[in-house]
């Protein structure tokens, strides 16, 4: 993940050359640097031999062969987060995107500053909230809600909001060893659905998903 002051560093997936192209030039125009442009995750491993990366903007439909949570994921284990560049017009592909770890969906036909923001955004670990990602999740009803009791809901609420886990307890006046039991069964939940919360950032990602938080409501401390 980038700091504030960090040089963003981003490799670009798209089996369109045209398409690689242009997100490099912006990218460059941006001050990012660019580190590969691929027309496969396979290739872009290759491109990678174990360089760091920040965001990999990825295409949502590469006939590669692969799933989109198959990309989605080999391109998570490169240690980057997964921005799908896309025209967003197969709900169920952004939804299996999101699902399986994607941090946001971007159009391909929105403004080039709004595509690197969204890059900044993410690379600094940050929700990506757009209407893609809403409407695509409001519009599919496969995309399962994890059944989160009033309580877990209230502690997931406080702590996806930024506050530390002692101040959640304190809040809700239980122990911090509760609250700690309270968020293992909410991570549980979420695999249940197939919707993973592993991090801090994934569980921020769900309570904003599941309408439990606004982004507006987040804490500085996170």
């Amino acid at each position: 993940m980038a700091d504030e002051d960090d040089l963003i560093r981003v490799a670009i997936v798209d089996d369109h050359e045209s398409v690689r192209l242009g997100v490099r030039a912006a990218c460059e125009d941006a001050g990012y640097e660019v580190i590969a442009a691929t027309a496969s995750v396979g290739e872009l491993w290759t491109a990678l031999d174990g360089r760091a990366c920040d965001v990999i903007v990825l295409d949502l439909s590469l006939g590669d062969g692969f799933t989109v949570t198959e990309n989605v994921q080999h391109s998570l284990s490169l240690g980057a987060a997964v921005l799908v560049h896309s025209i967003a017009d197969r709900v169920g592909l952004v939804r299996e995107a999101l699902a399986a770890g994607a941090a946001g969906v971007i159009p391909k036909a929105v403004p080039t500053k709004t595509m690197i923001d969204a890059i900044g955004t993410v690379a600094r670990g940050g929700v990506l909230n757009n209407l893609e990602w809403a409407s695509a999740i409001d519009a599919d009803r496969e995309f399962g809600k994890a059944q989160l009791a009033q309580r877990e809901r209230d502690v997931l609420h406080l702590y996806a909001s930024g506050l530390p886990l002692s101040q959640v307890a304190a809040r809700l006046n239980i122990k911090v060893s509760t609250a700690k039991e309270y968020l293992d069964r909410i991570r549980a939940k979420y695999v249940e659905v197939g919707r993973p919360a592993r991090s801090k950032i994934e569980l921020l990602r769900r309570a904003v998903e599941d309408g439990i938080l606004a982004l507006d409501e987040r804490t500085d401390d996170r």
